[in-house]
């Protein structure tokens, strides 16, 4: 039995998801990652869970949007994170998505940029991200996951 009240659980439930999207290439994986067009940093499809929504259906509607990715989430989460904004800290949810489909153009494509990078790279482009604890957990089984 837990010790911690259900008040402090309900708290630190992860309000934002975000999608580690991957698709296979040959003989290879790729991830996609995502950035704002004003900026250097590389990163992967997240947002908020919206009311009436599964976390799961949440990275899907963030890959959409922010990504232009179709596909399907590849089981539980695989593990969260945290960032400050505005002062707070937010909790988020990874999820891992097998892509089905690439849109040629997208929602916010006016504003972002995608990228298809190798794993290795994907790693170092991660670098300062706050999922690369997440990523560096889990990158060994991503070469299986699709």
């Amino acid at each position: 039995m837990s010790d911690r009240s259900p008040l402090l659980a309900v708290r630190r439930a992860p309000k934002q998801v975000a999608v580690i999207a991957l698709r296979r290439r040959d003989d290879d994986v790729e991830v996609c990652l995502i950035r704002r067009k004003d900026s250097r940093r590389w990163g992967i499809p997240k947002g908020f869970i919206d009311p009436g929504c599964t976390a799961e259906q949440a990275s899907l509607i963030e890959a959409h949007e922010e990504a232009g990715l179709k596909g399907r989430v590849l089981g539980d989460a695989v593990g969260t994170y945290e960032y400050q904004k505005l002062g707070r800290g937010r909790l988020v949810a990874v999820y891992v998505m097998e892509v089905l489909e690439a849109e040629e153009h997208w929602r916010e494509e006016s504003f972002r940029e995608r990228r298809w990078a190798s794993l290795t790279e994907a790693t170092t482009l991660l670098a300062e991200h706050p999922v690369r604890r997440v990523w560096d957990l889990i990158k060994p089984r991503l070469a299986d996951s699709v």
